[in-house]
């Protein structure tokens, strides 16, 4: 039986990238730090300068994609929570000085985007201590790509390496919500931390979710919708009621109603149970059970639903 390949062999990489001898694997684990982070997001906004800016026209990145290996995020987010919405606000302050820096020297300094976006990803095929990046001019922008530029710094070596890869590698990462900011640009370019947004709208909601439906209207879109009830219906299109504990996807493939979820405070967990005629959590099936007397089934944060084969909902922490 042959074994699976892994992300960096599919995309054709593997020896580039990721190639170790007995040293290599043997050498002591680098300690990837915050100000290392910092410092890494900071010369790639300086590299999209150079490598996007024309005439007198400063051009950069508003999107930064920075991944991580998996046991390595994990560490930030359970021993030093908090400190990527701190590298966040620290690096905006440096691209603000920057690009006020080639303002004062005459050159055009004008945004392509409204905003800053940082997403922080982890990867199961890096290594610890590696570092990733993807840098983008629109943030969240839904028209296709055919090449990404991306940047990998091996731990092995530390030396990054640049290449135009296809852009449906970014199906291999794994997103947080905790992990995702948003920052206004400031036209001034002056930084205010109030205008911070991480992923979570005014007001307290228990989990977020992003629906994928096939429908040509909502084709490349994602549907968004923040529980903030302790209980609500997920239901389908031919639903017509306009209450917050009604999440409509607005598909024919989703069943009226398909799930009911509901919050448990005393364990901090979340529970479906599902009507619909086929329900898959994390690629298991969902029995089907009566409205009357629902069956539930525990449903992780980060947990990715498919509904009658064809609609995808995604669940993150809010």
């Amino acid at each position: 039986m042959k074994s699976k390949p892994s992300f960096w062999q599919r995309i054709g990489l593997h020896d580039w990238f990721l190639k170790k001898d007995t040293e290599d694997t043997l050498a002591t684990t680098p300690t990837l730090t915050p100000d290392a982070i910092f410092k890494y997001i900071v010369d790639k906004f300086q590299e999209s300068i150079h490598e996007l800016s024309f005439a007198d026209r400063i051009v950069f990145y508003h999107e930064y994609i920075i991944a991580f290996n998996t046991e390595d995020y994990k560490e930030f987010m359970e021993n030093k929570k908090g400190i990527f919405g701190l590298i966040v606000q620290e690096s905006v302050k440096k691209f603000y000085e920057l690009l006020k820096g080639y303002r004062a020297q005459g050159k055009t300094v004008e945004p392509s985007a409204s905003k800053w976006v940082f997403r922080f990803v982890s990867h199961p095929d890096y290594y610890r201590g590696d570092k990733g990046f993807i840098g983008k001019l629109l943030p969240g922008a839904t028209q296709k790509e055919e090449n990404l530029r991306v940047t990998f710094i091996p731990r092995q070596t530390g030396i990054a390496q640049t290449s135009d890869i296809s852009f449906d590698i970014l199906k291999g990462f794994t997103f947080y919500s905790e992990g995702y900011y948003e920052v206004p640009y400031i036209e001034e370019l002056r930084y205010d931390e109030r205008k911070v947004n991480v992923a979570t709208p005014t007001g307290t909601s228990f989990a977020r979710f992003e629906a994928i439906v096939p429908d040509k209207a909502f084709a490349g879109k994602k549907i968004e919708y923040f529980m903030r009830d302790e209980e609500i219906v997920v239901s389908g299109k031919d639903d017509t009621r306009e209450a917050s504990t009604i999440f409509r996807v607005p598909s024919e493939w989703v069943n009226t109603p398909h799930l009911r979820i509901r919050y448990n405070r005393a364990d901090d967990k979340f529970y479906l149970a599902s009507f619909g005629e086929k329900t898959m959590l994390n690629e298991k099936a969902i029995s089907r059970s009566d409205t009357a007397n629902p069956t539930w089934t525990e449903l992780p944060i980060n947990s990715k639903l498919v509904l009658n084969g064809i609609v995808g909902i995604n669940i993150f922490k809010s």
